[in-house]
């Protein structure tokens, strides 16, 4: 049997978007890297559609560049972008918006992908988007091209928490920056089929987003096993890893400080976060006198955050909610242990009824129970090495990306014959979705 033909029909051509898709940390590049090569090596074709950042992409994946202003880079947030970037009406409305406080990326990169996608339909057999959610991938689906949309998880979720920890005027820009998440919540109302990353996940879209729960597919995120390995050489005594992709009260690195500060200060020798560092966690570390222990990196490849990952003697996920946790399954595949607040998708990715533990369990938001829970692993080296080898076996039997293909591409041939393209909660749209853009 030819590879990608499986009885379902022939081998598929996969237009993949993504608004942006940060390569190294976040979600979004990583998935679609590894999906579309997973994908290929099953003998589809994939092209993908991104904003920037955009991806790092492996041979025979096709990349078709989306510019945006690009608004939000790390090295420069909100910036003023001169004159000659402006290209069309929709780059003065990406800016308009961002100086209304607003978020425009995720709308505005829909509406240019219809004016690239839009001409190009009949070259594909199925539209993939991942977490857009937005009013343009639907005109692309009613046009006829046939829809999956990933949700890793709600950003209702991480509302909440920003405006949680948000005061004053803050609350009022962190509203406006969240606008969008009734724009996602609209359109995923209008989605015959989504997929996402862990049942926790798919309990969280159908309550925030008043989503059926039988229209929601799980297909967990994969790990490249052969990348992400137990190291060959003796980890770093008293070295902790964190990985935050973005610097929000959502990933709790501040629970970490605080933990880190109250602890016996021979107990850990190092922490490195893969991450950006905001002004507020700066200030944070120096207060808590951890300068000269904490120490930030970005941008490194696949292999290098492996390597890194691997030289640690726990991984520390404090954060306050987590769809799914790449970094979780990356120290798994590390055998490395791993010390996680007991929310979202962390407990079942951690714990098992039929194996040891990969890590340990702590209440969210708790900085002396997260300390005694790291001191508690780097005391025990045996009962670390045994969290270790149950998170390798978990990572190898579970978490492969082959697997992910595989389970999404059935997904695809199930969205083409189901005809996503005329259901009637998309056929919606057309009256009741009014865009204010």
């Amino acid at each position: 049997m030819t590879a990608g033909m499986d009885g379902r029909g022939r081998p598929l051509r996969i237009a993949l978007s993504s608004y942006r898709s940060k390569p190294h940390s976040g979600g979004q590049g990583i998935y679609v890297r590894n999906l579309s090569r997973e994908l290929v090596a099953l003998g589809h074709e994939v092209e993908v559609f991104s904003g920037p950042p955009y991806p790092h992409l492996d041979p025979g994946v096709r990349l078709t560049k989306v510019p945006s202003l690009d608004l939000y880079r790390e090295d420069d947030p909100f910036r003023q972008p001169g004159l000659r970037e402006f290209r069309s009406d929709l780059d003065v409305l990406e800016y308009l918006m961002m100086c209304t406080a607003g978020f425009p990326e995720p709308r505005i990169f829909a509406r240019r992908l219809e004016r690239v996608l839009g001409p190009r339909i009949g070259e594909f057999d199925i539209l993939h988007d991942n977490q857009t959610l937005a009013p343009g991938i639907l005109r692309l689906a009613l046009r006829g091209l046939p829809l999956l949309t990933t949700i890793h998880h709600p950003i209702s979720q991480d509302r909440r928490l920003e405006l949680a920890h948000a005061t004053g005027w803050q609350r009022i820009t962190k509203r406006r920056w969240y606008g969008f998440v009734g724009m996602q919540r609209r359109v995923a109302r209008r989605l015959r089929r989504i997929l996402t990353v862990s049942e926790g996940s798919a309990g969280d879209i159908a309550a925030d987003f008043g989503v059926l729960r039988n229209r929601i597919e799980i297909v967990p995120v994969g790990v490249a096993t052969d990348v992400f390995r137990p190291p060959s050489i003796p980890r770093v005594d008293g070295r902790l890893v964190a990985i935050a992709s973005a610097d929000v009260p959502l990933k709790g690195i501040s629970v970490l400080i605080r933990a880190l500060r109250d602890m016996d200060p021979g107990t850990w020798s190092e922490l490195v976060i893969v991450g950006p560092c905001s002004d507020r966690t700066t200030a944070s570390i120096a207060s808590a006198g951890l300068s000269e222990k904490v120490s930030f990196r970005s941008g490194i490849s696949d292999e290098e955050l492996a390597a890194l990952i691997g030289s640690a003697q726990a991984l520390v996920v404090p954060s306050l909610y987590e769809g799914f946790s790449l970094p979780a399954v990356e120290a798994m595949a590390c055998a490395t242990p791993v010390v996680a607040s007991d929310v979202g998708a962390l407990p079942t990715l951690i714990s098992s009824e039929d194996a040891h533990p990969a890590g340990v369990l702590v209440p969210p938001k708790d900085p002396a129970a997260l300390g005694r829970a790291i001191a508690a692993v780097l005391a025990d080296p045996e009962r670390a090495a045994r969290m270790g080898r149950a998170g390798r076996t978990r990572a190898e039997s579970t978490y492969s990306w082959r697997a992910v293909a595989e389970r999404t591409a059935e997904l695809y041939y199930d969205v083409i014959e189901a005809g996503t393209g005329t259901s009637e909660p998309i056929r919606e749209m057309r009256t009741t979705e009014r865009e204010s853009v």
